[in-house]
């Protein structure tokens, strides 16, 4: 019993101690935290709002077409006999491509001459008749029934040599076909038919030509951006308001532009879109191979990203696009306040580069938003202001991007707009 009680008491003592020694530890870990100094503000690189020069741009997804395209057939029917031309040269217009078989026309044509040299003596003779039969009225063995008949004999055979004439014309028109020529410049396709085949009208096209320099684009435009594009180009020119620049599949910016010559009459019903077309240049890239086969940068039939882009810049209340952020309301800005407090602005954006986006609502002039920390504040708390890097400093100097021609993000199948998010 007295052995119990000792113990009891030598344990209370210890978890006393142990009280008195977590006590300690927790004063003086107080104690430091509150030694420590206040936190200073994180310092951010803030730019004005200013009015800047842009060049608007909209982009949307288009098609190359050639100007001109021709399915090459045979207009008679004859064996192919040879082959004049390297598939996938250039051929310029009148260019022999293929012969066909020659000799059962020119038989034909020898026989309708023939018929017409025949028909020609007799209508000599029915001419003498008639003089003849002219000479006679005028005495007593004279008949004006042998005249007229005489008269209408001469007629008829004239008639006959005309029809005969227009078979010798029909003729020589077979017999030419049966050189098959170019009817266009431009770079032609792989043959359909090989020598030794019979072809006709009914065999198909034989091969396709088509134009190369210069190229349409065509592109659909949803109708509401169409009056938009309308509206915002229609008092400075319309279509000549308007050049067109092209991004290849791979990427690259194509080298040439060009311009609007055509905007559809109709709507299209199943998209609610209108069709545009542009013409730009397409020059051959290298001088032609030793088979004349020629390189150009745009073919007939391929997929390009058409950028409008305003001949004149305009003014906007620009800031640098690495400002801008985004949720699912919107875009907005965090801008530095009077007292150096962030504030949460929503904005509404225009026409951007890749580096300058234009604030169409939401900021005013010299407004100061934050381009770089973004990631280290809230709104409503104290920041540092300071200049930003030196890259965005002539971004906003400048008023440009870095010499790219103005872009967005990748255009939809449908033909969106350039996304003016960052």
């Amino acid at each position: 019993m007295i052995r119990e009680h000792a113990l009891s008491k030598q344990r209370n003592i210890c978890l006393a101690e142990v009280a008195l020694v977590a006590g300690v530890i927790a004063v003086g870990a107080g104690g430091a935290v509150l030694a420590q100094p206040a936190a200073a503000p994180p310092a951010v690189g803030v730019v004005e709002a200013a009015r800047r020069s842009i060049t608007e741009t909209s982009e949307f997804l288009g098609r190359i077409e050639a100007i001109s395209r021709v399915n090459v057939v045979a207009r008679v029917t004859a064996f192919l006999e040879e082959r004049l031309f390297t598939e996938g040269a250039e051929v310029r217009k009148g260019d022999e491509l293929y012969h066909l078989e020659r000799g059962p026309f020119e038989a034909d044509l020898a026989s309708k001459r023939a018929q017409v040299a025949e028909l020609q003596a007799t209508l000599e003779n029915a001419k003498l008749t008639t003089e003849r039969a002219r000479t006679l009225l005028g005495g007593p063995a004279g008949q004006q029934s042998t005249y007229d008949a005489a008269i209408a004999s001469q007629r008829s055979l004239e008639a006959q040599v005309q029809a005969a004439q227009a078979q010798v014309e029909a003729s020589q028109i077979n017999l030419d076909y049966t050189t098959i020529r170019a009817p266009i410049d431009g770079k032609i396709g792989r043959t359909a038919v090989t020598e030794g085949n019979v072809v006709s009208p009914n065999s198909g096209v034989l091969t396709t030509i088509v134009s190369q320099d210069p190229m349409h684009v065509t592109f659909p435009v949803p109708l509401r951006q169409g009056l938009q594009l309308r509206e915002r180009y229609g008092p400075q020119g319309g279509l000549e308001a308007v050049i067109i620049r092209l991004r290849l599949p791979d990427g690259r910016m194509y080298g040439q532009s060009g311009r609007l010559n055509f905007v559809d009459n109709t709507i299209a019903q199943n998209t609610d879109t209108i069709l545009v077309r542009g013409e730009i240049a397409n020059p051959v890239l290298r001088a032609p191979s030793a088979a004349g086969v020629t390189v150009h940068e745009l073919t007939d039939g391929e997929f390009v990203s058409v950028e409008l882009e305003g001949v004149e810049p305009v003014e906007v209340l620009a800031i640098p696009r690495a400002a801008v952020l985004s949720d699912q309301r919107g875009d907005y800005v965090l801008k530095v306040g009077e007292d150096n407090k962030v504030e949460q602005r929503r904005v509404q954006l225009g026409q951007s580069t890749p580096t300058l986006a234009a604030v169409i609502s939401g900021l005013a002039a010299h407004d100061r938003v934050i381009v770089e920390g973004l990631q280290r504040v809230r709104p409503g708390q104290s920041v540092a202001p300071g200049p930003p890097s030196p890259q965005i400093l002539s971004i906003m100097k400048a008023g440009t991007n870095d010499g790219a021609p103005p872009t967005g993000h990748a255009p939809s199948p449908a033909a969106q707009p350039v996304d003016s998010k960052p």
